[in-house]
């Protein structure tokens, strides 16, 4: 009866940490159109909510991360796995609410990585201890793969700025200082690219994942990338030519709004994992113990080495949550001006500004 508590409190502890995160990641996905104030803040958030619903179905293929990607599971009894799991999500509502308080935006990937590093590795010793062991981390701390996170998620950072100014350069090139004439020539091949690319994202890479897609599909698109490309640039370069010339409408706008709806389903495909990867794989642990019939401290967590499936009424359920907290919470508002203002290319007070000791 305790782990079953203890499992609903994980559940009560998820709901939180998904208000709190989507607080501090609804910048991420927000800034650009509402910097840009390319629509109304209501339409932004209706594309932004439609997003975060379809990245919550596709995201099944990232819970791994939770339950092998950072500890080895086998090493842990499913006492101590408990133990891990509490203490990663109490300490990722109390890190993410603290910056969400100060407007301050920051990494739930990589909070969540550290939280389970560490957490897995405290646990990992008290026991190594505990049972007269020679501490030897490797066998209980995944290295090889915790290696790769977190070296994947610094090389995003240099990849985000390279590219994103590499973007920025031809934009600039193509439409500063004549942007009627420049959209006139350019607008419709560079909305083709543009949008192409964002349905690379989308359909080619963010649906892998999904539950609802099944091998046959994901064979076809794997197999015919390129004719898929081929043919959404075509179409999308005459749709795009089609509303700048005759219903006379800015491309570069829908650009950021299909940036925008991008964004948000990768956010949620992604970051979904970051709230409730952790409370999933200690569900799906305690139904693993609970048909074992053995003692918790005996029983040691294999199961969490095979692949993961999340059900899918647990997904939609937490896109629900997200989207809530989208349209009520004043901290996402908060984080999200501070990347706006940023960003402004005008005088105004600084969020931050500095202190004594630096000025």
């Amino acid at each position: 009866m305790w782990y079953q508590i203890l499992v609903f409190v994980l559940f009560c502890l998820a709901i939180i940490d998904l208000t709190v995160g989507v607080s501090n990641d609804a910048a991420n996905f927000l800034n650009s159109a509402i910097g840009s104030k390319v629509a109304s803040f209501k339409t932004i958030l209706i594309i932004a909510s439609i997003g975060v619903l379809a990245g919550a179905v596709s995201s099944e293929g990232m819970m791994e991360v939770a339950r092998k990607g950072i500890f080895v599971p086998s090493f842990f009894t499913f006492d101590n796995i408990m133990l891990v799991f509490v203490a990663v999500m109490l300490t990722d509502i109390i890190l993410l609410d603290f910056y969400n308080s100060i407007g301050l935006p920051t990494s739930t990937t990589v909070s969540i990585v550290f939280e389970l590093l560490g957490a897995g590795f405290i646990i990992g010793l008290l026991y190594s201890y505990q049972q007269g062991m020679e501490v030897e981390f490797a066998e209980f701390i995944n290295f090889s793969t915790a290696t790769k996170i977190i070296s994947g998620i610094f090389l995003s950072v240099l990849v985000a700025f390279s590219s994103g100014a590499l973007v920025q350069f031809i934009t600039r090139l193509l439409f500063t200082f004549n942007l009627k004439e420049g959209l006139r020539r350019y607008g419709a091949v560079f909305g083709g690219i543009a949008i192409t690319a964002i349905t690379y994202f989308l359909v080619i890479k963010g649906l892998k994942g999904a539950s609802f897609i099944s091998a046959d599909i994901r064979t076809f698109i794997g197999e015919n990338t390129l004719t898929i490309l081929g043919i959404s640039a075509v179409v999308w370069t005459i749709l795009t030519f089609i509303m700048q010339r005759v219903l006379a409408l800015n491309p570069l706008k829908f650009i950021v709004l299909a940036g925008t709806f991008s964004l948000a389903m990768a956010f949620a495909g992604n970051d979904l994992v970051n709230f409730i990867g952790v409370t999933v794989a200690g569900w799906q642990s305690l139904e693993a113990w609970s048909a074992s019939g053995m003692a918790p401290d005996l029983f040691f967590m294999d199961i969490l080495g095979d692949k993961a499936k999340a059900p899918l009424f647990m997904l939609l359920g937490a896109g629900v949550i997200m989207v809530i907290t989208l349209w009520t919470s004043k901290k996402a508002r908060n984080v999200s001006q501070t990347e706006v203002k940023l960003a402004r290319q005008g005088d105004g007070d600084e969020r931050f500004n500095s202190n004594a000791l630096s000025r």
